[in-house]
């Protein structure tokens, strides 16, 4: 959703005369300076595209060649992160966040990602855990947040350590056992049916036996769902589980062959019965972990297209990659590279017409920010352009003209068929 606007200039086809010039080259400075004051003022503007818009409810599908023939509700739930400490942000982070540089034990910083989450649409986090010591006690506290708040929240349970190897079975089994017995009948956990929603990620490293021993005892109280990437996986994990959720937040959105993946797997997980959690990301970058692809955001385009192919991929629910992946870069939560893009274009899909929060303008533009530009940058620039353009009238009386070309940026248009936003 990348737009821009040139102003077209126009010279005077030839040399200006030495007499009368003084008043004529301070008019074109005045001018000048007005054009780059304009431009200034429309790169600190939300672009029109990604304004909230249209009436309040849940996203709905209209019938399309890959959509649903009945119109159907879609929640929208934020994967959401819980381990971070004062030390995280030192490590492997080209971004932080608009709020500052949090710990995951703030019960205040809690509520005002719950707040600005609702704002745009989002309808519950996926909190991300494991059992034992301080995330056991963080999951407690964005719980108590949530009931005060009265929003909701699903489980992923993090079935792979650091490393991406899976952690002992015994140990998964204990582990969604405990949260069963404690949270198994909190309201707080309902975002679809009468059960948990519990997303058990890196299943494909787990046999089928396995997958198994840890689900069963805990079925009648929790909704499991796998972490399938394929169709051959997913085809293992429909014997145990209850549905699949997709992470995949690495894709570039603009392959051809996107959408239909999506497609297929949520084609194969509705034959199987199961609830089909489709994935969208705004961009992905975690070079800084070793890793070597780029998904550009493009200005809240890339989130675009991923929630379009996710609609019409027949999904359930969307499971909207992340709220606060930092090391990923993956986040829809403000930050001081992005600002409030990302929830501006979530709000203007989702049709949300709560008011988007308001944050310190020093530490968020409201569009993308390109890294090493900011504030102080642009008045250094300005300065340079005014001293220089002093500097041409007072000694350069004699020179000839200049000319601008002008232009204009294209609108972003979906290449999937249209759907209706949002509906009362």
């Amino acid at each position: 959703m990348t737009r821009e606007t040139v102003v077209p200039g126009r010279g005077d086809g030839g040399v200006r005369p030495a007499s009368g010039t003084a008043p004529r080259r301070a008019a074109r400075a005045l001018a000048v300076l007005l054009v780059v004051l304009g431009a200034i003022g429309l790169l600190s503007q939300p672009s029109p595209a990604t304004q909230p818009s249209g009436a309040p409810g849940r996203v709905t599908a209209s019938p399309s060649p890959t959509a649903p023939t009945a119109v159907a509700a879609i929640p929208i739930w934020a994967y959401y992160y819980i381990w971070f400490d004062s030390s995280s942000w030192d490590r492997a982070k080209s971004d932080s966040p608009a709020l500052g540089t949090y710990t995951s034990d703030e019960r205040a910083v809690m509520r005002r990602h719950v707040e600005m989450a609702r704002s745009a649409g989002i309808d519950a986090f996926l909190v991300s855990w494991k059992e034992g010591g301080k995330l056991s006690e963080r999951l407690s506290r964005i719980a108590e947040v949530a009931r005060t708040e009265g929003f909701h929240l699903g489980l992923v349970y993090q079935g792979l350590d650091f490393a991406r190897r899976p952690i002992e079975v015994r140990q998964v089994c204990a582990d969604l056992l405990s949260f069963a017995q404690e949270y198994g009948k909190d309201p707080v956990f309902r975002i679809w049916g009468d059960r948990p929603v519990v997303v058990w990620t890196g299943t494909d490293q787990f046999s089928s036996a396995d997958q198994e021993r840890c689900v069963a005892p805990v079925r009648d109280r929790l909704m499991v769902l796998a972490s399938s990437r394929s169709l051959e996986e997913w085809q293992r994990a429909s014997r145990v589980f209850e549905g699949n959720a997709y992470y995949w937040s690495s894709v570039n959105p603009e392959k051809s062959w996107y959408p239909d993946k999506l497609a297929e797997m949520g084609t194969a997980v509705h034959a199987a019965g199961g609830l089909w959690v489709a994935p969208a990301a705004p961009g992905f970058d975690a070079r800084l972990v070793g890793g070597k692809t780029v998904v550009p955001r493009n200005d809240g385009r890339t989130l675009d297209l991923e929630l379009d192919a996710a609609l019409h991929s027949r999904a359930d629910a969307i499971g909207l990659i992340s709220w606060n992946e930092f090391t990923e870069n993956s986040h829809v939560e403000p930050s001081t590279r992005y600002g409030m893009t990302a929830l501006r274009a979530l709000a203007s899909f989702t049709g949300s017409t709560e008011p988007l929060p308001e944050l310190d303008s020093s530490a968020t533009t409201g569009r993308e920010v390109p890294e090493g530009v900011n504030g102080v940058a642009a008045l250094i620039i300005l300065g340079a352009l005014l001293g220089a353009l002093l500097i041409r009238s007072r000694w350069k009386r004699a020179s000839p003209p200049t000319t601008t070309a002008g232009g204009a940026g294209g609108a972003y248009r979906s290449p999937l068929p249209p759907v209706a936003r949002r509906s009362g």
